[in-house]
């Protein structure tokens, strides 16, 4: 059994990879194109958005057989907004497929999925595909691999002719020519095209390549190679899958997927040297003994490890997607949810291709599975064994999200589809998140960009009728005070009856950030009256009223924060004096105040890290201080892959970036963003942020 992810950077033949591989495997019965001319589309996009678009959004399982290996295939999204999907398959692969284009080479996306199979310690294999398009090079694709990857990558295939030319390939390992003949490519002919003049100098120089490559990694090899002994075929074969079980070798595979031109070869390396699951070391963490890695067995007869890995909405309720680890699934057994502690009983369990199911009764160690009817949350674990069971499977890693927009229904009708619709997609995907707004009480979702938020703006169409709004979620200002001014406020009001009479006397002045620090707050109350001026139980009402003052400030109308204010002195009345009337007598001292304290406001500013290939880095400094952002380092990747720019930027600013960084960069690009402190802001910012706060409060107290 294999179980393989295919991944790539978008568009570079993923999905037409996978749809040849279920054609030649038996599975389906004719070949689709991916954007659907045929009005079909690609079997594994069976989203109707996926085929208006062309792209993969969700990652879609199947299974299928290749000789005699059982084959899991999960097809993953491309595009960088969608991370999460590829991040969550390779969680629980066993081995991956890293599809490169044959003319573009590697990629933005090719540099993020190779992070994440290193994260994970998955085995691959790489295909060159598009060996047909014009200005195709694989040996070029090659060198980007152990350059800009820092991959020890060596071609077991070159190609047979480029471009139009491209016939077939010439497998190093056998020396021997592979050429592929029928409608659709399904006839395999080995030896039709003689290797003699350039093309047997170009095989052997790329052999002797190969072998040179695996003698760094491989003892035995190595050995060979010192006494200038040919290793036999066997060998070399076993070599290579020892060394791609351990990540220390990636073998190239060449094609064109589209043209039906080497995908056989590739699933033939899948089984030669991508590990079965009790192969490749997983590990589950023991709650009980601080999370300690325990090596988990992959027997079918031991107790039940599964992972949920992924949750999909549809028609008949939530599919639940489960790779397992260890022990066997049967349908009717009972099961127990690690992480909730719940208790299931397992009424359906069903193997995916696509979006079709075929009913099984049982799932054993090393298979991924859906079962129906068992709520739980991506990256639950399960277990047979009761519910006080101390191993789970480790989670995965999750991206912080970088965009954000203010999301609310275009009538309040659609209220709860809105608010379900939200909690689905929140559930099935970690990269998205929810939060209200304590200022402007807007709902925020916030994404990994600006393609993510949108296909979740059009599934609420689509799949719950709501039509959603979107806009910009405001940035959260402050207000606060430069300088230390005094106040003297008489509140008086007399309406016949008892009437509101309240004198306030003291100073407000600024706090430092680490006063605010240390004393564990943001504005300060003292209370330093002496004597029964103002009567002891006013004094709460005296607090209430700063309080009711620093929620709206008088700039831009936002909080308040970094002013102590100080009470020393003030007057009541016996009849007149009220709660009430200290209260209200306190809020107008401060508002009036503060304007003659050299009032400020405050913007937040974020901690951005962009991580480029060196090449782009004057290009990314340049756009970062456009936007008013000071570097702070700029520093080598761990593994020099590329530069690491750190630097300060107003979060007004940063609206739109992620589409700038990936222009800029050749879609090769990736931020993260996160909150700092609040600084002031230029004096003409300040200005601008006035004059438009006072013009939308006149709108709307003549709305009103």
């Amino acid at each position: 059994m294999r179980n393989i992810g295919i991944s790539a950077h978008i568009d570079s033949g993923k999905t037409t990879l996978t749809e040849r591989i279920l054609f030649y495997t038996g599975r389906i019965g004719s070949i689709h194109d991916v954007r659907g001319r045929d009005g079909v589309g690609a079997k594994m996009d069976s989203m109707e958005l996926e085929r208006e678009k062309g792209i993969t959004i969700q990652s879609a399982a199947t299974f299928c057989q290749w000789d005699e290996t059982e084959v899991n295939i999960i097809d993953t999204p491309g595009h960088v907004d969608f991370t999460i999907e590829v991040e969550r398959a390779l969680r629980v692969l066993d081995g991956g497929i890293l599809v490169l284009c044959g003319v573009s080479g590697v990629q933005s996306q090719s540099l993020t999925v190779d992070r994440q199979m290193k994260r994970y310690n998955v085995p691959r294999l790489a295909f060159v595909n598009k060996l047909d398009r014009q200005g195709s090079d694989p040996f070029r694709v090659v060198e980007d691999l152990r350059d800009q990857l820092k991959l020890n990558a060596a071609a077991v295939q070159i190609p047979l002719g480029l471009e139009e030319k491209h016939i077939g390939t010439v497998d190093l390992v056998n020396m021997v020519s592979l050429t592929f003949q029928g409608d659709k490519g399904e006839e395999v002919i080995r030896g039709a095209v003689e290797l003699e003049g350039e093309v047997l100098e170009t095989a052997q120089q790329k052999r002797s390549e190969m072998i040179e490559r695996l003698a760094d990694v491989d003892d035995e090899i190595a050995e060979l190679f010192l006494m200038e002994e040919e290793p036999t075929t066997e060998q070399l074969k076993a070599a290579i899958r020892r060394r791609v079980i351990d990540c220390t070798f990636v073998p190239v595979f060449m094609g064109s997927a589209f043209k039906n031109r080497g995908v056989q070869p590739l699933l033939d390396g899948v089984v030669d040297y991508l590990p079965q699951p009790e192969e490749k070391a997983n590990y589950a963490l023991d709650t009980h003994k601080d999370e300690e890695p325990v090596l988990v067995t992959c027997r079918d007869d031991d107790p039940l490890l599964a992972l949920a890995f992924k949750l999909e909405e549809t028609q008949f309720g939530q599919i639940t997607y489960m790779r397992i680890y260890q022990g066997t699934l049967r349908k009717g057994q009972y099961i127990y949810n690690v992480t909730s502690g719940d208790k299931v009983k397992l009424n359906r369990i069903v193997r995916m291709h696509s979006d079709e199911m075929e009913d099984v009764a049982e799932a054993r160690s090393g298979e991924v599975a859906a079962m129906f009817g068992v709520d739980c949350r991506s990256m639950d674990t399960f277990t047979d064994s009761g519910p006080k069971s101390s191993l789970v499977m480790a989670s995965m890693f999750v991206p912080e999200p970088v965009m954000s927009l203010a999301v609310w229904p275009a009538k309040s009708t659609m209220q709860n589809s809105f608010a379900k619709a939200l909690t689905k997609f929140t559930k099935e995907d970690p990269t998205l998140r929810l939060k209200t707004d304590p200022e402007t009480k807007e709902i925020v979702m916030s994404g990994m960009g600006e393609l993510h938020l949108e296909v979740y703006v059009e599934r609420m169409k689509r799949e719950y009728e709501v039509e959603c709004q979107t806009g910009k979620p405001k940035v959260n200002y402050k207000e606060t005070i430069n300088r230390r001014t005094e106040f003297d406020h008489l509140h008086k009001k007399q309406t016949g009856g008892s009437g509101q009479y309240a004198r306030v006397i003291g100073y407000v002045e600024p706090m430092s950030e680490e006063e605010q620090e240390e004393l564990g707050i943001i504005n300060d109350f003292e209370n330093r009256c002496i004597g029964t001026n103002i009567p002891p139980e006013y004094y709460t009402s005296c607090q209430k009223g700063t309080e009711d003052a620093f929620a709206s400030g008088g700039l831009v109308g936002s909080e308040v924060e970094g002013v102590r204010v100080v009470l020393q002195d003030g007057a009541s009345h016996a009849v007149d004096s009220s709660d009430m009337a200290f209260r209200i007598a306190m809020g107008n001292a401060l508002r009036d105040v503060m304007k003659r304290a050299n009032p400020s406001v405050l913007e937040p500013v974020m901690t951005v890290e962009v991580t480029v290939p060196s090449e782009f880095q004057g290009s990314v400094v340049a756009g970062l201080n456009r936007r008013l952002g000071i570097i702070q380092a700029s520093d080598m990747n761990s593994d020099g892959s590329g530069l690491c720019v750190a630097a300060e930027v107003p979060l007004a600013n940063m609206f739109g970036y992620s589409t700038e960084l990936r222009s800029q960069t050749q879609g090769k690009g990736e931020f993260t963003m996160e909150y700092v402190r609040h600084v002031p802001v230029p004096k003409n910012v300040q200005e601008d942020l006035r004059k438009k706060y006072q013009e939308e409060r006149e709108a709307k107290q003549n709305a009103s």
